[in-house]
């Protein structure tokens, strides 16, 4: 996910496991072999790898588990984004690293708190609640454009990190969201896929004419689309 301009019980996201082509221990070395400074190359929308399920991580990388998670962290930072997925860097195995500064706006609609830099392996989300909201998000592998998107203001995310353990915790607003976002995309689903598509701009045109403020309303009411919130009085 990239950075973004100035029923409760359902899992939404389980069963990881594709059938694929590369052999991740092969293209990880190869990345690493062609980039040693880390910053790897993105794949973008239209590569097969985008659009089939990772496979779950049960340590096919060995001891190239740590170089390739510092890669993808350099490479987040370089885009620069708030998560990458390893299918975006072409690696078709369900690990993806996330962190956000955050803003220092308390007024953020978006409920923008700083995220922790964390990684996930084999992860899954449910919502906590029903509570959808809308806001703008774009994508490193669809360079050029954002588009809003409805989702779960709050889920429960289950994952483990890099040493084994697990992850259990629940993220609202904005940290939500980078886990969602980064989570789809190990079950081939790309942000455009639960987009409103009306809502689709350019990242000149959403800089330039709808980042006064991150609340999409004005946005929603000039192209039309619909928002899952209320409107903020």
């Amino acid at each position: 996910m990239n950075a973004p301009p100035r029923s409760s019980g359902i899992v939404i996201c389980g069963n990881i496991g594709g059938v694929h082509n590369v052999e991740p221990l092969s293209k990880v070395t190869s990345l690493l072999h062609a980039n040693p400074e880390g910053i790897l190359p993105l794949v973008h929308a239209g590569d097969p790898v985008l659009r089939n399920d990772a496979a779950r991580y049960e340590g096919q990388l060995g001891d190239l588990l740590a170089d390739f998670l510092h890669a993808l962290h350099v490479t987040m930072l370089d885009a620069p984004g708030v998560g990458v997925a390893a299918p975006q860097v072409g690696v078709p195995l369900a690990i993806a690293v996330m962190w956000d500064p955050g803003t220092e706006n308390p007024q953020d609609p978006r409920e923008r708190t700083a995220f922790e830099y964390r990684v996930i392996i084999n992860p899954s989300y449910e919502p906590v609640g029903t509570e959808k909201v809308t806001f703008y998000e774009g994508c490193l592998s669809v360079p050029g454009f954002q588009a809003a998107v409805a989702r779960y203001r709050t889920i429960r995310l289950r994952a483990t990190d890099q040493h084994g353990n697990a992850i259990d915790e629940v993220l609202t607003g904005w940290p939500a969201r980078i886990a969602q976002h980064e989570t789809d995309h190990l079950y081939s689903t790309l942000y455009l896929d639960k987009a409103e598509i009306r809502s689709l701009c350019t990242t000149e045109n959403l800089t330039e004419l709808w980042s006064a403020t991150a609340d999409p309303a004005d946005a929603a009411r000039a192209l039309r689309f619909d928002v899952a919130q209320q409107p903020a009085n």
